[in-house]
């Protein structure tokens, strides 16, 4: 299946590259893909970061790591979709309750979803990825989840930088 290519109008064809071999434009599922990769990529990183540069943090293998890190990001995405699906239904009712009831709803997705991030990973792996330390574990849990979302933004933002 070829794609059309809106900078020359033709398709399938190739991109030329002052300097470089020519190559494809990607097609939506190939960004898709390398998105994906690239956040468990990341994921995986900053899991292992943790694991290795904290006690609080256990993780028995890379593989076991490996297969954390994409639970995390299935999971990760799908909280956001759902974060997003709920401010998207109240954004469409008006009043102050409903504003509420957006932030409110939200702020419960984007929480409860760690502690259904957690029990994931326990039914998974069981004592093979443990997150220790202050209210048994919870607060380093969503540490590394947030570094995982911070750097995964700031790699997109330095992709987009590098598109200008």
């Amino acid at each position: 299946m070829t794609e059309h290519n809106p900078r020359n109008g033709e398709a399938g064809a190739a991109e030329e590259i002052p300097g470089v071999a020519s190559t494809e434009i990607p097609t939506t599922r190939q960004r898709i893909y390398n998105r994906y990769l690239t956040a468990t990529l990341i994921d995986l990183t900053v899991l292992n970061l943790f694991e290795e540069h904290s006690e609080w943090v256990v993780i028995q293998s890379f593989s076991i790591s490996l297969l954390a890190a994409v639970i995390l990001q299935l999971l990760l995405k799908a909280s956001l979709a759902l974060e997003h699906q709920v401010a998207v239904y109240f954004g469409k009712k008006e009043g102050g309750f409903a504003r509420f009831l957006r932030y409110f709803v939200a702020y419960l997705i984007l929480v409860g979803s760690k502690f259904v991030m957690l029990g994931a990973l326990d039914f998974a792996f069981g004592s093979a990825v443990e997150f220790t330390g202050p209210f048994h574990g919870i607060v380093i849990f969503v540490l590394v989840v947030i570094v995982m979302v911070v750097a995964e933004e700031l790699a997109v933002r330095i992709y987009r930088l590098l598109a200008r």
